[in-house]
């Protein structure tokens, strides 16, 4: 089982280069960075925060493309993901040839975690009509996986309409980066990750046990042996015996939380986590 970290970068925190350099030191597998373009200041709209999430994380998290392409500046090894974008937010066709970019400039380590948002204020900042955003999203990624793909690429839907074009750089990984859905155990969730994408992002992991039957199901009914599909839980707060009880379930990789903040507290998180790379993981 491989271990990663998220972080909730701003501009007050440790820089992402330096993050990724010290990960890749202590033999993680992997850093992953959020994305908000945003917090809307509007009283019905208050951040899902979670136990190692500020409300200035949200107000101040840095752009996860821009940070990720410094990471991948400065480290040779790790994957490097969002976790999550918020995919129905963005141009396909920008946001394609921006992980493109990345993925053929890294060596192929780009992991596109997509999720579908909770915030409806932010959602409606970037005129998304917050129930029809998972179908947006939906598009979008088939869009962006054409683009990646094909040597003529084109894609006709209802949110998105693509002419035949060119477009370089095509990703090092193929047919598409390697895509994983972020989200809880709802079955539109599952539906995507059958559809369009590589694996499920279950954000913290409760509950997993109970929901890896209805995912299995879900990906069979589109034809898929649930055995290639990853299952990383994300922004977990590790503990020995959860950790245990992932690798019995077969889960790929687990993605450990750190709180942001100064370059001292962060790398002191990080060498207490990098314990359990010793004892669960992959190095």
């Amino acid at each position: 089982m491989r271990i990663g970290i998220t972080a909730f970068l701003t501009d007050r925190d440790m820089a992402p280069a330096d993050l990724a350099r010290a990960v890749e030191e202590r033999g993680f597998h992997s850093l992953y960075l959020p994305e908000h373009t945003h917090l809307p200041v509007r009283a019905d709209t208050p951040p899902a925060l979670v136990e190692g999430v500020h409300l200035d994380d949200y107000r101040r998290s840095l752009d996860p493309f821009v940070a990720l392409s410094m990471a991948a500046a400065v480290t040779e090894r790790i994957t490097l993901g969002t976790g999550v974008a918020l995919v129905a937010q963005h141009d396909p066709i920008v946001l394609a040839k921006l992980l493109a970019t990345l993925d053929h400039l890294s060596g192929g380590r780009v992991v596109f975690g997509l999720g579908f948002g909770w915030n409806r204020a932010e959602a409606a900042d970037h005129g998304v009509p917050f129930g029809e955003r998972r179908a947006i999203a939906r598009e979008h990624v088939l869009c962006m996986q054409a683009l990646w793909s094909e040597e003529r690429p084109e894609y006709h839907g209802r949110y998105v309409s693509l002419e035949p074009c060119w477009s370089w750089p095509k990703p090092v990984q193929q047919p598409r980066v390697t895509t994983l859905v972020g989200g809880g155990a709802h079955q539109g969730v599952f539906d995507a990750v059958g559809e369009y994408a590589d694996g499920w992002m279950p954000i913290g992991g409760s509950g997993l046990a109970g929901a890896l039957p209805r995912l299995h199901q879900a990906l069979e009914a589109r034809g898929r042996d649930p055995g290639s599909v990853r299952v990383v839980p994300f922004g977990t707060v590790p503990a020995d015996g959860k950790l245990d009880r992932y690798r019995e379930l077969g889960v790929h990789e687990v993605v450990l939380r750190v709180p942001s903040g100064p370059a001292g507290d962060m790398l002191r998180m990080l060498d207490a986590h990098a314990g359990y790379v010793e004892r669960f993981g992959i190095r």
